[in-house]
């Protein structure tokens, strides 16, 4: 079986996506679709060389989401997917190329949710660390022990682990997990607390959104974070998709649960290579690519 991965926020780069732009007449017609979507040119932004101005999450999240579906729309036969499954934000990417979800509905959808989740970030001051080298128990054990709200955020791999929450219960517990014998923790340059109870404020605004959309069975599974298993049912896929902001990426689980349906090939489509090197973090035999234009 073949499964195919979309990235998250983090993988975007200065100048990406301008290489599909130039090769392919339906990208470059899909490019100014999504600058009229949005009512402001993030092409511009996309393949300049403003790295700050690509980090703000109202236009890393859409840009993610374009590079990642235009990708996979170019990619002609080489896109056959058994499975797809995309981190956080990819998840989106995932559904539209599954063809659950248009690619005007889908770009509308991040770019209300990169909205929403700036807007809480705000609101609501938060932030991330990533902790290596501990049991996820262990991880889990310590969020629980400390005071104020930090919760798992990111299953990434094992030994992976990103939490996130309240500014302070993240030093604290940063403190705690390093006593607890991890190798780093350490914060992340983030601009909120992203899979976490502080999102759901976010969560609110977007699941109007989502509930308003038309989302149908997609043309195979969709992995999905929240639950870490293939979803087909579209009613399934909107309450999966809306507990997502909240909820922990369950990246590690997900990856596990492909592997045991079946999977032995992963490809990555989008930009970088994360998911690639997660995934051979997860299992080592596993076989894995880029996308890359048909």
């Amino acid at each position: 079986m073949h499964a195919f991965l979309f990235p998250g926020q983090g993988a975007q780069f200065p100048g990406m996506g301008k290489d599909l732009y130039e090769a392919s007449a339906q990208a470059k017609k899909m490019f100014h679709q999504a600058n009229e979507i949005l009512g402001f040119s993030i092409t511009d932004i996309m393949f300049g060389e403003d790295a700050e101005a690509l980090k703000q999450t109202q236009v890393t999240q859409p840009a993610i989401f374009l590079h990642s579906v235009i990708l996979s729309t170019v990619m002609g036969t080489k896109f056959q997917p058994d499975a797809v499954a995309g981190h956080s934000l990819g998840e989106f990417s995932a559904l539209v190329a599954a063809k659950a979800l248009t690619f005007e509905d889908g770009l509308k959808l991040v770019h209300q949710r990169a909205l929403a989740m700036q807007n809480a970030c705000d609101e609501i001051p938060g932030t991330m660390a990533a902790i290596l080298g501990l049991e996820d128990k262990v991880v889990e054990t310590v969020c629980k022990e400390t005071p104020g709200i930090v919760v798992a955020a990111n299953y990434n791999c094992p030994g992976q682990l990103v939490i996130s929450g309240e500014t302070n219960a993240i030093s604290l517990a940063c403190e705690a997990m390093k006593e607890a014998g991890a190798k780093r923790a350490l914060p992340l340059p983030v601009g909120g607390a992203f899979h976490s109870p502080l999102m759901e404020p976010a969560k609110t605004k977007l699941a109007t959104a989502i509930e308003a959309t038309a989302i149908v069975s997609p043309i195979c599974p969709v992995y999905q974070n929240v639950v870490a298993k293939g979803i087909e049912a579209a009613d399934e896929i909107k309450i999966n998709l809306i507990a997502q902001l909240t909820a922990p990426v369950k990246w590690t689980q997900t990856v596990q649960q492909l592997l045991t349906d079946g999977s032995s090939l992963f490809t990555e489509v989008g930009p970088g290579k994360v998911l690639q090197g997660l995934v051979k973090k997860i299992d080592r035999s596993a076989e894995i690519n880029s996308g890359t234009i048909d």
